[in-house]
Parts: structure tokens; sequence; C-alpha cells
């Protein structure tokens, strides 16, 4: 086998593995069964027990049992992903949904934290920052001359001792 003949089959060996990884992929991608499982668990039970759709075990739930029929019917009609999130939330209303949306004013609920976030650690140092600044200044002024001398002074005039004690 020449050189020519040995490249050849090994670029003929990478494009069937790779014909292999991309309709095995492709295989989970449609699965219906994913896709119902996937979008099931980005949306809540509207029962009031705040947990997902697809993991609300209620006995006997008045609102998973239907919504999971809804969720597989509008997966059988066909429609995508975000038209089903769309339809259920403009049914149920946008608490419907896991995750807020990351458009509009829904992008505060993914900014707000961050934002919290610094300016409690700006805070933080800053005041850690006045808290040291306060404590050199207090230190500053026990060390001036002048200033214990004026205390010995008014302990002197008041005729109180060293200690604290009359």
């Amino acid at each position: 086998m020449t050189a020519l003949g040995r490249f050849s089959f090994w670029i003929k060996t990478a494009q069937v593995i790779l014909l292999v990884i991309a309709v095995c992929f492709s295989l989970g991608a449609t699965d219906s069964g994913a896709r119902f499982n996937n979008l099931n668990h980005r949306m809540m039970c509207t029962c009031g027990c705040a947990q997902m759709l697809g993991e609300c075990n209620h006995v006997g739930c008045p609102a998973s049992g239907p919504m999971l029929h809804e969720l597989s019917a509008a997966i059988d009609s066909g429609l995508s992903d975000q038209e089903i999130l769309s339809s259920f939330a403009a049914k149920y209303g946008a608490t419907v949904l896991a995750a807020p949306t990351t458009h509009g004013f829904d992008l505060v609920a993914w900014l707000a934290p961050f934002a919290v976030f610094a300016a409690a650690l700006l805070g933080t140092i800053l005041l850690v920052r006045r808290w040291s600044a306060d404590r050199n200044r207090t230190a500053s002024q026990v060390a001036d001359p002048s200033i214990d001398a004026l205390r010995q002074r008014i302990r002197r005039e008041t005729d109180v001792s060293a200690d604290g004690g009359a």
C-alpha cells in the first residue's frame, strides 16, 4: 500500500467516524421524550408547590397533569421550544417559566444579583477603610504629647486617679 493509499484510507475512516458521531447526536436531538423532559424542567407547576413541572410530586395535583398533557400535545403539533414556552407564559403568566427571559425588563432579574453583590462589596471595602482610618487617627491622638499633658492636667484638677476610680 502506497503512502497516498494509506492517507486516503485514514481520510475515509475519519469521515465515517464523523458521520457516526453526527448521527448519534442528531438522534438524541430529535427524540421527543428528551425534548419533553427538557421543556417540563424549564417550567414551574402552577399548583403553588414551587417545583418544576416535571417533578411535581403532589398526589392528585390539579395542575401538573393537564399541563403535561398540553405540553405533549404542543410537541406533537410541531411547535418550536420557544413557541411552546411563549404559549405557556401567555396562558399561565410569566411565573410558569423557571427562569426569566433575557430581554426587556426581565433582564433586571439576571443583572440585579450581581449589582447587589458589587454594591455590598464596595460598601464593605469603604467601611473597612473608614474603620482603619479611625483606628489610625485614634492611635495618633494617643501618642500626641500635648493630649497626654492635657489628660494629666484634667486628672489633677478633677482629682480623678489614672485607673478611673474616684
